[in-house]
C-alpha cells in the first residue's frame, strides 16, 4: 500500500509519499498548479511500484483542487477527500506544538489516511459538481441583485419615502421597476395619464387598478423627498444592475433546470421543495452512497446538535453548524416553504412549538425531518408518497 498526501494551495501544492507502515518513500515536495507541475507530479506517480495499491487524499479546499482532481480522474487514480475540520481535530492529536507548515500539513494527511477507511471520491462527483458550481454561483447572483434592491430602497427613502410602502414595502414587484425605469422621478409619475396608465397596462402581465395609480400620482405630487439629479443618476444605475442581474439569474437557472434533468432524483417531488431547491440540495449532498445512516447526513448538514456525557453529567447544546451551511440554508428556507405544503410536517412544528421551542429551532427539527425523509428518498429511489408520511 502507497500512501499520497497532498496539500493544496492556490499556487503550488506539497505532496508527501509513506508506505503503509510510515516508512518514506518520496520526500515532501512541491509542484505547481499548472501544466507542468502536473506532469511532474504525474512522472512520480509513474515512478511508484505498480503493484501496491494507491491512496491519494487531500482536504476539500473548495475550487482550487478542482483542477487537481479533474487531472487524477483523467489518470485513472482515485482519491478521498477529507473533511479540513477533521484534519485540524486529528492535528491537535497528532502533535502539542502550535506549527504549521505545509510538510506538516502533508504529514498529518497521511497519517489521516492510515488511520481512517478509504473513500475513494464518486467519479459521478465530477457532474455533480458542475450541478454546485452553478447552484452557487446562482446564490451569489441573488446576493448581488438583493445588494442593489437595498440601495435602490436607500435612494428612494430619500427622493419618494412613500414609494416603497405603496407597493407593500417591496421594489420587486414589475409594476414598480416599469414606473422607475420608464419615468424616474416623483414630478414625472404625478404628470402620468391615462395613455401613460393603458401603456402600461399593455406590457405588464399584472399591474395595479387605474383607482390605485391615481393614488400613486397624488402620492407623488405630495411627496416629502427631494428630487435630486446625482440620486436620480444613481437610481437608473442600481436599476440597470438590478434588471441585468435578474436576467443573468434566470439564465443560470435554466441551466440549472438542464442539468438536473440529467440526474436521477427524487427530491423534487417532496411538497414545497422547488427544483432549484432540489438541484442545490442535490448537489450539495454529493451523491447519496456517501452515506450509510440518515443521522451522517444530518451531521453533515451540520443540523445535529453538540452533546456532552461525562460521569453523570449529560446535555445537548446548540446546534453544530459545521457542515455545508449552502446546504444548511436550503433546508432551512425548504422547511418554512414544506410547512403550507405538508401537514404532517406543520403538525410536527406545532408539536415542538408548544414545548417552547424557538420558531427557528423548531424550523431545524423541520430541516431535519426533511433531511431524513430525503435520505429514504434518495437510498431507495423512490418519490415522496404523503401517505406513507408518519
Amino acid at each position: 500500500m502507497t500512501i499520497i498526501g497532498i496539500d493544496i494551495a492556490k499556487y503550488h501544492h506539497q505532496a508527501l509519499i509513506l508506505s503503509e507502515n510510515g516508512e518514506v518513500i518520496v520526500n515532501s515536495f512541491s509542484f505547481e498548479n499548472n501544466h507542468q507541475g502536473f506532469q511532474e507530479f504525474h512522472h512520480v506517480l509513474l515512478s511508484l511500484d505498480p503493484t501496491h495499491k494507491i491512496k491519494i487524499g487531500f482536504e476539500a479546499t473548495g475550487h482550487y483542487g478542482n483542477n487537481l482532481k479533474n487531472f487524477l480522474m483523467n489518470l485513472g487514480f482515485d482519491f478521498m477527500e477529507i473533511h479540513p475540520v477533521l484534519i485540524n481535530q486529528f492535528s491537535k492529536a497528532y502533535t502539542l506544538r502550535k506549527t504549521k507548515t505545509d510538510k506538516l500539513d502533508v504529514k498529518v494527511i497521511c497519517s489521516y489516511l492510515t488511520s481512517v477507511d478509504y473513500q475513494p471520491y464518486l467519479t459521478e462527483s465530477y457532474h455533480i459538481n458542475q450541478l454546485k458550481s452553478l447552484t452557487r454561483f446562482r446564490d451569489s447572483l441573488v446576493k448581488q441583485r438583493s445588494l442593489q434592491l437595498q440601495s435602490m430602497t436607500n435612494i428612494m427613502d430619500h427622493v419618494f419615502p412613500e414609494f416603497k410602502p405603496f407597493f407593500k414595502n417591496s421594489l420587486k414587484s414589475a409594476t414598480a421597476i416599469y414606473l422607475l425605469t420608464s419615468f424616474e422621478t416623483p414630478s414625472r409619475i404625478a404628470r402620468l395619464n391615462l395613455n401613460s396608465y393603458n401603456k402600461m397596462k399593455s406590457q405588464l402581465h399584472r399591474t395595479i387598478s387605474y383607482a390605485r395609480f391615481c393614488e400613486l400620482k397624488t402620492l407623488a405630487k405630495n411627496t416629502i423627498g427631494i428630487e435630486d439629479p446625482l440620486r436620480t443618476f444613481q437610481l437608473q444605475a442600481c436599476l440597470k444592475l438590478y434588471l441585468e442581474y435578474h436576467h443573468q439569474i434566470q439564465e443560470t437557472e435554466q441551466l440549472i433546470e438542464y442539468e438536473f434533468s440529467k440526474v436521477t432524483s427524487h427530491i423534487q417531488t417532496i411538497p414545497g421543495i422547488g427544483l432549484i431547491s432540489a438541484a442545490g440540495i442535490y448537489s450539495e449532498i454529493g451523491g447519496i452512497s456517501r452515506f450509510n445512516h440518515p443521522d451522517k447526513l444530518v451531521s453533515f448538514c451540520g443540523l445535529d446538535v453538540s452533546y456532552y456525557q461525562s460521569g453523570e453529567a449529560e446535555f445537548t447544546g446548540r446546534m453544530v453548524k459545521r457542515g455545508s451551511s449552502y446546504l444548511r440554508q436550503y433546508l432551512m428556507n425548504v422547511a418554512t416553504t414544506s410547512l403550507i405544503h405538508n401537514p404532517h410536517l406543520y403538525e410536527y412544528y406545532s408539536k415542538k412549538r408548544r414545548e417552547d421551542k424557538h420558531h427557528r429551532v423548531a424550523l431545524s427539527h423541520v430541516a431535519k425531518k426533511l433531511i431524513r425523509t430525503i435520505f429514504k428518498l434518495e437510498t431507495d429511489q423512490i418519490d415522496f408518497d404523503i401517505e406513507k408520511v408518519r
